[in-house]
């Protein structure tokens, strides 16, 4: 596909960040969104800077329902053509279910399931008009089981799984391409932010932010439905699709709860 436009969502940190930078490199114009305005003034006139490209900063709250609408409506008063959406923004919370905060975690499912639905569905008529474009939905490897302790993220990137899969068919023979990266443990702020912290036992086998990017960058170019990016990510999820669900359930449950962030 020739280089346009590319928006990145949850663009100013993380995986988010880390393709923001590769695709900088690799001749796209960006389009970058996240809540933290300063982040994106930095980055974006980095990105220029470094690459000529062009690079626009919108800060934008996913959470709100109204964002991804108000994200569309904005580019489209400035005429503005996305040639590739990278669905990235995303984030989780550990602990008991009930004991969770609820409004929390009904931003989660606004962010990590809404949002990415809803820019899927404004941004893809156009791909489509146009027979070239495509979709990157990061998802994690959480999307193969049951996660307990984690449970609404679990769900929420189960979801983003299924629907990638079903578009990526949809899209077949379009000229449009939809990807779903699943990206395992990765050096980000996700762990800090979902309650974790530092602990030793989720940094075992932590991939680096850029490499992820480049294999879900790499693989939607090659047109893979499903991204696993690394060996370890891959018998992992071979592993939990081949043993029962009860297994694999009470597995995630011990690690969870041997991590120390379950008390």
């Amino acid at each position: 596909m020739e280089r346009g436009t590319a928006l990145v969502t949850g663009a100013s940190a993380g995986i988010g960040e880390a393709f923001a930078n590769l695709l900088a490199a690799e001749g796209f114009d960006l389009i970058l969104t996240a809540r933290r305005a300063e982040r994106l003034r930095v980055l974006s006139a980095s990105l220029t800077e470094r690459h000529g490209v062009k690079v626009s900063g919108i800060p934008a709250d996913l959470a709100d329902p109204a964002g991804p609408q108000r994200l569309y409506d904005e580019l489209n008063e400035a005429g503005q053509t996305i040639d590739l959406l990278v669905n990235n923004a995303g984030f989780g919370g550990v602990g008991r279910f009930e004991a969770l905060d609820q409004v929390r975690q009904r931003e989660m499912i606004d962010v990590n399931v809404s949002a990415l639905t809803r820019l899927a569905g404004l941004m893809l008529p156009g791909m489509k008009a146009r027979a070239r474009g495509g979709i990157i939905n990061v998802a994690s490897t959480a999307a193969f089981q049951a996660g307990p302790f984690m449970a609404v993220y679990y769900a929420s990137k189960a979801y983003v799984l299924s629907f990638s899969e079903a578009l990526s068919e949809e899209c077949r023979g379009t000229g449009v391409t939809v990807s779903c990266l699943c990206p395992g443990v990765t050096a980000t702020e996700f762990f800090e932010t979902a309650g974790f912290g530092d602990l030793p036992l989720y940094r075992l086998g932590m991939m680096d932010a850029a490499r992820v990017a480049r294999l879900g960058y790499d693989g939607w170019r090659s047109g893979r439905a499903i991204v696993l990016p690394g060996l370890r990510n891959q018998v992992l999820v071979w592993g939990s699709r081949v043993l029962p669900r009860p297994v694999t359930r009470r597995a995630i449950r011990f690690l969870q709860e041997k991590s120390g962030a379950v008390t």
